[in-house]
């Protein structure tokens, strides 16, 4: 083990032993690091140094334009207010909340080039909520949102493991803003080890009861090497922008991570619906889009507006991608989707393919610096076209905190992830469902995301979600809540016309023999579906 640069002990006394871990790679010569590394000395110090510090780092409407000595001097006055002012020592955790915006990029960074543990909250998390994550985390100091302050205040007196709190973006005069005024702008990040904890990144929620995922300094660098660099190969002219929030590995990675790891920029929107992306696209110029499937088939309707803009790169992850709306972004942008499936447990994209190596249908291949695979219930792997679990290992992989569910996660070495896959001879992944999202309905295993795919090939859909509910006679049945399209009526005749679509467009025995229609559907912020809320109101 690395002499670690960590005071506070925490995150390394409560790592799951490393029995329960899984089997880490490093075999390519990008994620060979060294024993020493803070992932924030790497992506924002290391650009400065080399004379890159007048280039543009973020942009955020209202005209700001941050370089990166700008964000660089913010985040040491960050780490100053936290050292000097708020006591914090290497290894204490840090809440962030904050909307995607400037200050909470200087913060985070802040935080990491302190030593500090950065535990990122999404900005609609309510009280209940955030108390069993700062239970969870032991989480010290917060740095939040003035606009989001009310929640954290009803949850403080909850939890008295929280002692110092700072607010930004407000107008108080103790606010942190005040307190970096007071400081020189000069810190040297902590001289932390490659595998000390950096970030617990909380899941976001589709089984309902959230975990945190431990990440190292060198997890975040492994994510840069992976992904970005052999799928998206972003270059240091581009322009980034998206939905996720930064406190979701997948908007983490996107919209910091990856640009600053090239030093390209990015756009940080506070409110990142289809409207912004569409305003922010065309006012900044923006080259890289990173948001999930239901953005991209709002946004399709403004393919003609999307074509006059720089927009080359489209990334789609966070729940899976229907082949139609794959299909309709192409149509419409001439731009080729690159689809991938990541996790917060392996920090983010494992298996993904550029758009010349994409294939209808499927996910994609490993990722270079990954290895994933299809397993049977006894762990044994599958004969490619066979549907079973999806297992990967790679150099980031789960390391739940203090969480008995990591046995469920890393088997024999391997995570498995909870996703249902089919590998065909060529290596190529194709997604059949969650795994606690198959049906199995008169002996026939069906999956709701093929099911959804069908649905919304019919231009009268707007939504729809697909469950299994109990039925005497067939064990379930599928039923389908759908959300219609303006003057669609919700009627029988509606029912029968979307039932007839599906029977003729995959195997008839998959179509809804019930459905519903809702106005909305559950969805996490961000943007997953929830079909275990659907479920239980079952």
């Amino acid at each position: 083990m690395i002499r670690s640069g960590l005071i506070d002990t925490f995150a390394r006394d409560h790592l799951p032993a490393p029995e329960a871990q899984p089997q880490f790679l490093f075999e390519r010569p990008e994620l060979q690091f060294p024993e020493r590394l803070n992932a924030a000395a790497e992506l924002l110090d290391r650009h400065v140094a080399e004379g890159r510090g007048d280039r543009v780092v973020i942009r955020a409407p209202g005209g700001v334009v941050w370089t990166y000595a700008d964000l660089q001097d913010r985040a040491n006055r960050v780490a100053e207010v936290l050292v000097r002012e708020m006591g914090l020592v290497p290894g204490n955790r840090v809440l962030l909340r904050a909307p995607n915006n400037p200050m909470m990029a200087a913060c985070w960074f802040g935080v990491v080039k302190a030593g500090g543990i950065a535990v990122a909250t999404m900005p609609l998390l309510r009280a209940k909520e955030l108390k069993p994550i700062i239970d969870k985390g032991q989480v010290t100091h917060a740095l939040c949102d003035a606009q989001l302050a009310e929640e954290l205040a009803l949850a403080r007196p909850e939890v008295s493991v929280l002692r110092e709190v700072r607010h930004f973006n407000g107008a108080e005069p103790d606010g942190l803003e005040a307190a970096m005024a007071r400081q020189s702008g000069r810190f040297d990040a902590v001289d932390t080890a490659a595998d000390d904890c950096c970030l617990f990144a909380f899941t976001s929620g589709t089984t309902g009861v959230p975990k945190a995922t431990m990440h190292f300094h060198r997890d975040v660098m492994a994510a840069c090497a992976a992904f970005p660099r052999h799928i998206l190969r972003p270059r240091p002219d581009d322009v980034f922008i998206g939905s996720p929030p930064l406190a979701f590995t997948f908007g983490l990675g996107g919209l910091l991570l990856f640009p600053m790891s090239v030093g390209a920029s990015t756009v940080l929107l506070e409110k990142a619906g289809p409207p912004q992306l569409l305003e922010g696209i065309e006012a900044f110029g923006a080259t890289t889009l990173f948001t999930a499937p239901t953005s991209y088939r709002a946004l399709a309707a403004h393919g003609e507006r999307l074509r006059a803009t720089p927009l080359r790169q489209c990334v789609s992850a966070g729940e899976a991608l229907p082949a139609a709306t794959r299909a309709l972004w192409q149509e419409a942008t001439g731009v080729t989707l690159i689809d991938g499936i990541g996790s917060t447990e392996l920090l983010h994209i494992f298996i993904s393919a550029d758009e010349a190596h994409s294939r209808p249908g499927a996910t994609g291949r490993a990722v270079p610096g990954y290895r994933a695979k299809v397993i049977d219930e006894q762990g044994q792997d599958c004969p490619p076209g066979t549907v079973g679990k999806l297992a990967v290992q790679g150099p980031t992989g789960c390391r739940y905190l203090d969480d008995p569910r990591q046995a469920q996660y890393v088997q024999n070495g391997w995570n498995v992830t909870g996703d249902a896959y089919r590998m065909d001879a060529d290596g190529y992944f194709f997604y059949q469902a969650r795994t606690d999202d198959m049906i199995i309905s008169a002996g026939y295993n069906i999956a709701s995301p093929e099911v959804e795919d069908a649905l919304m090939s019919h231009p009268a859909v707007a939504e729809c979600a697909v469950i299994g509910v109990p039925d005497e006679e067939r064990g379930q049945i599928v039923k389908a809540f759908v959300v219609l399209r303006p003057g669609v009526p919700e009627d029988e005749a509606t029912v029968r016309t979307l039932q007839d679509h599906v029977k003729q467009t995959v195997a008839p025995y998959k179509y809804p023999r019930a459905v519903e229609f809702r106005t909305t559907l559950p969805r996490t912020q961000t943007g997953k579906l929830q079909r275990f809320k659907l479920k239980e109101s079952e």
